[in-house]
């Protein structure tokens, strides 16, 4: 069913879902929503399974125009969207009919919003996921960005029966100062001198941050003396902090799959959301956590997802 027709684009609006795992060994990224926790969330709010292909919106929104009747929600940065010229609050559900117009204007604070509609985005699965991977122009519409005049369908779902809301208390916010939690390694044994430099200092996100990794600014990360600067390429994983030749540290993110710089620390998964909303300018620090945090607060995470589910459910 055709649900959306765009008349303007934004500035990097993709379909994406939670990405395909199965081919990273294959040199394939996982590609995939960069908030994972605002996609799950958008679908919830809409009666989706967490799954379902969405719209990533990066800072500027698209201007889309509705075809059929559906359920939407807004997650993810603040866009300031409107229907029909009238603001509708992000983080719960709305109602939209054929003639309206979406707006998402340029993001108040975050970076990346998630808008997810009744039965998913329909586009082609590659891979298995719908994920869009620009570089390799696989995935989303045609493995590209949305342009204008594009038509998007949605797959099956019925309309719900209740507006659904996020409740305020589990809203992340995006802030301009954040506090990133990582484990050191795996190469941390390169880094025994500048390992406690790293964690005590200050970090500013560059224009350099895409999909495939935020560069940062700051200290010069040492290595020990007689490390080598580069080690024999390996696969990486999203959180995974290089350290390059000039010791400005790179995050990557999900769109590579290898490298050959040591990685000093791995953010850690909870996290990866907050990474996705910084803007250029945003001042990052660092702190030290062990692993057995690491799962006490994913666990956290997926029981607030469950208690999502029951709520709504129920409700």
């Amino acid at each position: 069913m055709e649900l959306l027709r765009v008349r303007a684009p934004g500035s990097l609006t993709t379909v994406q879902d939670l990405g395909r795992r199965a081919f990273l060994d294959r040199g394939v990224p996982l590609s995939g929503a960069l908030d994972e926790y605002a996609c799950r969330v958008a679908n919830l709010l809409v009666g989706n399974p967490e799954a379902a292909a969405v719209l990533e919106i990066t800072w500027a929104g698209p201007v889309l125009e509705v075809l059929a009747t559906a359920d939407i929600a807004l997650t993810g940065a603040e866009m300031g969207m409107t229907i029909n010229g009238k603001p509708a609050q992000g983080w719960r559900t709305h109602r939209v009919n054929p003639g309206d117009l979406l707006r998402m204007p340029q993001a108040r604070s975050g970076c990346r919003a998630y808008l997810a509609v009744t039965g998913g985005i329909d586009v082609p699965a590659v891979m298995g996921s719908r994920s869009t991977f620009e570089k390799a122009k696989i995935g989303g519409l045609g493995g590209r960005r949305l342009l204008k005049g594009d038509v998007l369908g949605r797959g099956p779902g019925d309309p719900l029966t209740a507006a659904r809301e996020m409740p305020a208390q589990w809203i992340p916010a995006c802030e301009r100062e954040i506090t990133l939690r990582a484990i050191p390694g795996p190469q941390d044994d390169l880094f025994r001198e500048g390992g406690d430099a790293f964690f005590s200092a200050v970090y500013t996100v560059t224009p350099q941050a895409d999909r495939m990794g935020f560069r940062l600014s700051g200290p010069i990360v040492r290595r020990d003396r007689g490390a080598p600067e580069s080690i024999v390429t390996e696969p990486t994983m999203p959180g995974n902090i290089q350290i390059p030749a000039d010791g400005q540290p790179i995050i990557l993110l999900v769109e590579q799959t290898s490298g050959g710089y040591a990685k000093i620390a791995t953010v850690i998964a909870t996290d990866l959301s907050r990474v996705a909303q910084a803007l250029p300018g945003t001042v990052l620090r660092f702190e030290r956590v062990g692993l057995e945090k690491a799962h006490r607060l994913y666990r956290e995470r997926q029981q607030r997802l469950g208690e999502l589910r029951n709520r709504f459910t129920q409700g």
